[in-house]
């Protein structure tokens, strides 16, 4: 379970969450940078997979398949944006 308000400190983005997707491998910060937050662009490097969830900001993304703790991911600038 996860705060679906999750903010990045670094780009000032909010985090958008796609349940049953993970990214592509070729995604990369310019990809990001340049179609966040619109998710008819963002498709073109989702794939679909069940029980897993694809979370990205502009200037990060991370695809998760099993429980994982976020706040472990020192690279990660993702903090609750309160709700």
């Amino acid at each position: 379970r996860t705060c679906d308000q999750l903010r990045c400190t670094a780009c000032d983005f909010r985090v958008s969450l796609f349940d049953d997707y993970v990214w592509d491998q070729s995604c990369d910060y310019l990809f990001f940078r340049n179609n966040m937050p619109e998710l008819s662009k963002l498709r073109a490097k989702m794939i679909k997979k069940k029980g897993a969830r694809a979370y990205a900001c502009q200037c990060s993304w991370r695809s998760i398949d099993e429980l994982t703790d976020l706040q472990t991911e020192q690279q990660l600038r993702w903090v609750c944006g309160k709700h």
